[in-house]
C-alpha cells in the first residue's frame, strides 16, 4: 500500500496546488510511482498548473458516480515517468462526493502508486473534509502573514482532531525580509503553529514562471524553491537532509550574537 497525503493551509493563494505539483513531480524524479489528485471540487486549477488541462477527458466525479473506471480518468504525465493526475470536475459541488467515497478511491489508489498526493481546496467545510477522508498524513502550507498563520493554525487543530500527522512548509519565505525585520522567520511560523517543520520555500519568481507555463519548478531546472521543494520530496520519503540554507543561518546567527555582545 501506498501512503495518501493531503496538501492543505485553510486559506487560499498561499501555494498549495504549487506545492503539490512540485511535490509529486520532485518525487517522481527520484524514483517513485505518484498520482496527484485534485479534490477542489468546482474549482480545478492543478491540471492547469501540471500543463495538462487539454487532455482532460474524465475526471473525479466521474470515477466516483461509475462513468468511467479509475484508469481512463487518470493522465500519465509525458515528460517524467512514475507522475500521474486524477483531475477534477469543473462544473459539479464539493458535495458531490462523500467522505466515504472519497476514502474508497483513496484507498484504491494507494494499492497502485506509492505515492497518492491530495490537493486540498480552501476553506475548512465538506471539501476539505473530503480531502483529508483517506489521508494518512496532512502538510500544511502557510506564508509568514499573521493571517495565513491563523487560518493553518485552524487547520492543524482540525487535523489533530482527525488524528492525521501533521508536518508544516513555510512558503514564500524571503531572507532580506526576515533580515529587515519586515516579514516573520520560519522558527517564527514554527513556534506558533507548534508543528514539525518540512521545508522552507523562498520567495522566487521562477514559481509565477513556470506555474505560467504549466511546468512545475521541479522539473524545468535548478531554481531556489525547486531545491527546496526537492528537499522536501526526500524529507517525505524519510531521508534526512539539511536546508540548503542551514550552514548560512548558522553563521548569521553567531553574527548576530557577536553584534549584540559588542553593543553590549
Amino acid at each position: 500500500m501506498g501512503k495518501a497525503i493531503v496538501i492543505t493551509s485553510g486559506k487560499g493563494g498561499v501555494g498549495k496546488t504549487t506545492s503539490t505539483a512540485n511535490i509529486g513531480a520532485a518525487l517522481a524524479k527520484q524514483g517513485h510511482s505518484v498520482v496527484l489528485v485534485d479534490a477542489d471540487i468546482g474549482l480545478r486549477n492543478l491540471d492547469v498548473v501540471m500543463g495538462l488541462e487539454n487532455r482532460i477527458v474524465y475526471h473525479l466525479i466521474d470515477v466516483i458516480n461509475g462513468k468511467c473506471s479509475l484508469q481512463k480518468a487518470v493522465i500519465k504525465d509525458r515528460r517524467i515517468d512514475n507522475l500521474y493526475l486524477l483531475p477534477s470536475s469543473q462544473v459539479d459541488e464539493k458535495d458531490a462526493v462523500t467522505e466515504e467515497q472519497m476514502l474508497h478511491l483513496v484507498t484504491k489508489l494507494k494499492k497502485s502508486y506509492e505515492y497518492v498526493i491530495i490537493d486540498c481546496p480552501a476553506g475548512i467545510e465538506q471539501g476539505f473534509r473530503n480531502a483529508i477522508a483517506g489521508a494518512d498524513e496532512a502538510i500544511v502550507v502557510a506564508t509568514p502573514e499573521i493571517s495565513s498563520i491563523r487560518d493553518a493554525d485552524r487547520v492543524a487543530g482540525l487535523l489533530a482532531a482527525a488524528d492525521i500527522p501533521t508536518r508544516l512548509i513555510v512558503n514564500r519565505i524571503s531572507a532580506a525580509m526576515v533580515k529587515r525585520g519586515d516579514m516573520l522567520s520560519k522558527d517564527d511560523v514554527i513556534d506558533i503553529l507548534a508543528l514539525e517543520l518540512l521545508g522552507a520555500v523562498p520567495m522566487d519568481d521562477e514559481i509565477v514562471a513556470s506555474t505560467n507555463k504549466g511546468v512545475p519548478a521541479t522539473l524545468a531546472g535548478v531554481s531556489p524553491a525547486a531545491r527546496a521543494y526537492e528537499i522536501v520530496a526526500r524529507r517525505i520519503n524519510g531521508e534526512v537532509v539539511e536546508d540548503i540554507d542551514e550552514h548560512v543561518g548558522f553563521f548569521a546567527r553567531i553574527g548576530r550574537a557577536i553584534g549584540l555582545s559588542s553593543a553590549a
